[in-house]
C-alpha cells in the first residue's frame, strides 16, 4: 500500500468521525429546544395571594418559636396536670367504667398512705431506684466513650455501628432466660437487662451527638495549633455535652420501663414486684399508685438533667 492511499483513507475516517459528531451535535440541539417549547407551553403558576403581616400584638401563644411569658409557662405546666385529673375524676362520676377496672383519686391516695404507713413502699422505691442507678450507669460508662470513639473516628463508626444497629434491635426482655443461665437468680441479671436495654441507644443517640459538632470548628481549632487530644478535650466534647445529657435524659425513661420488666426475675423487691402481686389480686388503686410514684421519680430525674443540661451547656439552643 502506497504513502497516497494510506493518507486518503485516513482522510476519509476523520471525515466520517467529524460527520457523525455533527450529527449528535444537531440531534443535541434540537431535544434541547424541543424540551425548551414543552417548558413554554407549560401554565404558569398562579401569583401568591396578597397576605397581611403579623400583627404587632398577636399572642406569643401561637406564634412559632417565640417564648412565653414566666406566668404562662406556670400555667400550661399545672394544666397539664389537672386536665387529665378532672377526666378521671368525671369518668369515675358519670360511672363510665367500674371502679374495679378505674379506681377513684381517693381510693389512690388512700392506697398510697397505706404503703407509706407500712414502709413497704419506701423499700420498694429503693430497691427500684438502685437497680436502675446501678444498670443504667454502666450503660453511660459504656456508651458516653464508644459514643464518642465512634462520633469522632470514621474508623470507630464503621467498626462498631453495624454490630450495634443490629443489637439494638434485640429486645433486652429476650435475653431473660440466658441472664438466668449466665448469671443466676440475683441482682446482677435484673441489673444486666437494664443495660442492655439502654447501651446501645444511648451509644448510637451520643455518636449522633459528637457527629454534630461543625467541622468548622475542627479546623479552626487546628489552624490555631490544637493538636488531635486537645479538639477532642477542649471543643468536641464540651459542644456535643449538652446533647450527650438529652440522651441521657431520653434513655434513664428507658431504664425505669426495663425495670419492671427486669423485676419478674425472682425479686424480693422493688416496685415492678409490687405492681405485679397488685394485679395478682385485681388491687388496681396499688398499681395506680404505684405508677403514679414512679412517674413523679422520672419527672424529677428529667428535670434535674434538664436543668444540668441548661448551666453546662448555656451555649446550646
Amino acid at each position: 500500500m502506497s504513502a497516497t492511499d494510506a493518507s486518503g483513507r485516513a482522510a476519509q475516517r476523520t471525515d466520517a468521525a467529524d460527520e457523525a459528531e455533527a450529527r449528535r451535535l444537531e440531534d443535541e440541539q434540537r431535544l434541547a429546544e424541543a424540551q425548551e417549547e414543552r417548558r413554554g407551553t407549560r401554565p404558569d403558576w398562579s401569583p401568591l395571594p396578597r397576605r397581611a403581616g403579623l400583627k404587632p400584638n398577636a399572642s406569643p401563644l401561637f406564634s412559632l418559636r417565640t417564648p412565653i411569658p414566666a406566668r404562662w409557662r406556670w400555667t400550661l405546666a399545672v394544666a397539664s396536670f389537672v386536665i387529665p385529673l378532672l377526666i378521671w375524676v368525671t369518668l369515675n362520676a358519670l360511672g363510665t367504667i367500674k371502679p374495679m377496672f378505674l379506681p377513684t383519686p381517693v381510693a389512690v391516695f388512700d392506697a398510697l398512705v397505706k404503703m407509706i404507713e407500712s414502709g413497704e413502699l419506701f423499700s420498694d422505691l429503693w430497691a427500684t431506684t438502685q437497680r436502675v442507678l446501678l444498670g443504667f450507669g454502666l450503660a453511660i460508662l459504656v456508651s458516653v466513650p464508644l459514643g464518642i470513639v465512634m462520633g469522632t473516628f470514621d474508623a470507630g463508626l464503621a467498626l462498631f455501628e453495624p454490630v450495634i444497629a443490629m443489637l439494638r434491635y434485640l429486645p433486652a426482655s429476650a435475653f431473660i432466660p440466658l441472664l438466668m443461665i449466665w448469671l443466676g437468680l440475683g441482682e446482677p441479671s435484673k441489673v444486666a437487662v437494664l443495660f442492655l436495654g439502654t447501651v446501645f441507644f444511648n451509644t448510637l443517640m451520643i455518636a449522633d451527638a459528637v457527629r454534630g459538632v461543625p467541622r468548622s470548628l475542627l479546623d479552626v481549632s487546628y489552624t490555631l495549633g490544637a493538636r488531635r487530644g486537645e479538639v477532642l478535650r477542649k471543643v468536641i466534647v464540651p459542644h456535643a455535652l449538652p446533647g450527650m445529657i438529652d440522651a441521657t435524659r431520653v434513655n434513664a425513661a428507658a431504664a425505669w420501663n426495663f425495670v419492671v420488666v427486669a423485676e419478674l426475675i425472682n425479686a424480693t423487691a422493688g416496685l415492678g414486684l409490687r405492681i405485679m402481686r397488685a394485679q395478682r389480686f385485681t388491687q388496681t388503686d396499688r398499681i395506680f399508685a404505684l405508677l403514679i410514684v414512679i412517674g413523679l421519680l422520672g419527672l424529677v430525674i428529667d428535670i434535674a438533667l434538664r436543668l444540668l443540661r441548661a448551666r453546662v451547656g448555656k451555649w446550646a439552643a
